[in-house]
């Protein structure tokens, strides 16, 4: 079902034909029933520019219903363990104007499920020095506290952050680029970390009490554009520059070397996803051969009796730091919302549409587009986009 009204009289007649005098007037119930000499006090409509938000893209609705359908269950005892359907923030500092929002997901409003993506939007510091932290995560699949993993990872990295955003500050500026990368390294490993002692204390194995985390740094100052991604996990990190949509999602193998003013915009000419350089591995051995756990590079202790187990796969930490420049659109988001971009054009093609206007949306009209739904796409969604002035 479209949702669009009817062509204007631009496409609807031929280039050179014009409308016949006595062409019969619009009916009374169109979208453009315009009094002929309206009073000056009232404004006359138009249509806008922009196509209307849609429901849902792709060769069909989806299986489940487009609202809220069960509650999860509540413990009365524990009400602060419940999560909100929707959250929805916003904000603008310096030349920036943010907006993020996270929603359950069809499939977890159908069956009562708690969301499992969670949200953290915190800003540290005043004025122009200020730190704008923008935190995601994502707990286990089919793990009964998901929900409350993806909280913890929020909350641990939105306290490493605020304790060090005045250091972060300074380095977003100066544009240093290991030192941002190798301190966030440290402060995601130690956040993730207490996900993994929390995991023993609950006496579940760690990858059942564990999150995805990515997230966005953003200066208040309005003279740096520089915008810092860092975070571990599935999910999308994409880019609307002059109309087109660049998924800029960061290799593991990233680059080395000294900082680079505007590090992450690659040159012009240069193909997209040309990599830049490969830094080496990080060890994952002491230099007497003990293994190095995922954790905080604590040894592990070889057993007497029987080989010490593997540990787990460590997801790797990707970073990006890249100069914003003027009309772009960057878009950070969980796995709900990065799959269907990278596996449905029209949604691409919908949102390029909605997001390439001069002025950003307002929180209302970001949460209608970005929970357009797609049809075998009904994980919770969660994201964040940054509007350059």
């Amino acid at each position: 079902m479209s949702t669009e009204g009817p062509p204007p009289a631009s496409e609807a007649e031929g280039p050179d034909e014009q409308p016949h005098p006595s062409a019969a007037p619009p009916p009374a119930d169109t979208l453009l029933d315009i009094p002929a000499d309206p009073p000056s006090d009232q404004p006359v409509l138009g249509v806008p520019d922009t196509p209307a938000p849609l429901d849902h893209v792709g060769s069909g609705p989806p299986t489940y219903d487009a609202e809220p359908t069960a509650l999860p269950p509540a413990d009365p005892d524990d009400l602060d363990d419940l999560v909100a359907d929707t959250v929805l923030d916003g904000a603008s500092y310096g030349t920036y104007t943010l907006r993020a929002v996270s929603v359950r997901g069809d499939s977890a409003r159908f069956r009562g499920e708690p969301r499992r993506d969670s949200l953290l939007t915190a800003r540290f510091g005043t004025g122009d020095d200020a730190l704008v932290l923008v935190a995601m995560a994502t707990g286990a699949r089919a793990t009964p506290d998901a929900h409350r993993a993806a909280a913890e990872a929020c909350h641990w990295i939105g306290r490493a952050v605020g304790r060090s955003h005045a250091r972060l500050a300074q380095d977003i500026r100066a544009a240093r680029r290991g030192d941002l990368k190798s301190g966030l390294h440290r402060l995601t490993d130690r956040s993730l970390g207490r996900l993994r002692a929390g995991a023993v204390e609950r006496g579940v194995q760690p990858e059942e009490y564990t999150a995805s985390l990515r997230c966005l740094l953003l200066p208040a100052d309005p003279e740096c554009r520089t915008r810092v991604f860092f975070g571990v996990g599935a999910g999308g990190l994409f880019r609307l520059r002059d109309g087109e949509w660049q998924d800029i999602e960061p290799r593991v193998a990233d680059t080395t070397g000294e900082a680079v003013v505007g590090f992450g915009s690659l040159p012009p000419g240069t193909p997209h996803g040309t990599p830049h350089g490969t830094p080496p591995e990080a060890p994952h051995e002491t230099p007497d051969g003990d293994r190095l756990t995922m954790d905080l590079g604590i040894t592990t202790p070889p057993s007497p009796y029987e080989p010490a187990p593997e540990p787990p796969p460590r997801d790797p930490f990707r970073f990006r730091a890249s100069v914003a420049r003027p009309g772009d659109t960057l878009l950070l988001c969980s796995g709900g919302l990065a799959e269907p971009l990278r596996g449905e054009p029209r949604l691409v093609e919908h949102l390029t549409s909605r997001w390439s206007r001069s002025e950003p949306p307002g929180v209302a009209a970001f949460l209608a587009d970005s929970t357009v739904r797609v049809k075998g796409y009904a994980d919770d969604r969660t994201a964040a986009a940054v509007w350059e002035a």
